[in-house]
């Protein structure tokens, strides 16, 4: 029987969202794209944006400790940083 294509997929996705980010990564997702460009008007704060939640993604997946996924998150920039203090769980930390 051949294995589905997209079941790494599924176990990837189900574990970021009922990892240890789960509700800060729901909060990423449900920004609206006017929220996001408030930072920074463009392409490049959409471009970080999907950055800043794959990066979210993995903190989830991996169960990071907080201190990691705040560095990551300040490694990504200004712009990054930005969009994450949109999510209220985010904003207390950077």
């Amino acid at each position: 029987m051949a294995k589905n294509k997209f079941k790494d997929l599924f176990d990837q996705a189900n574990a970021a969202f009922n990892g240890e980010y789960a509700d800060e990564l729901a909060a990423l997702h449900g920004l609206s794209k006017e929220e996001i460009d408030s930072v920074t008007p463009g392409t490049t704060d959409l471009a970080t944006y999907s950055v800043l939640l794959q990066v979210v993604t993995d903190a989830s997946t991996k169960n990071l400790s907080q201190a990691e996924l705040i560095t990551n998150i300040k490694s990504l920039g200004d712009v990054a940083v930005k969009i994450a203090r949109k999510v209220p769980q985010f904003a207390a930390l950077l």
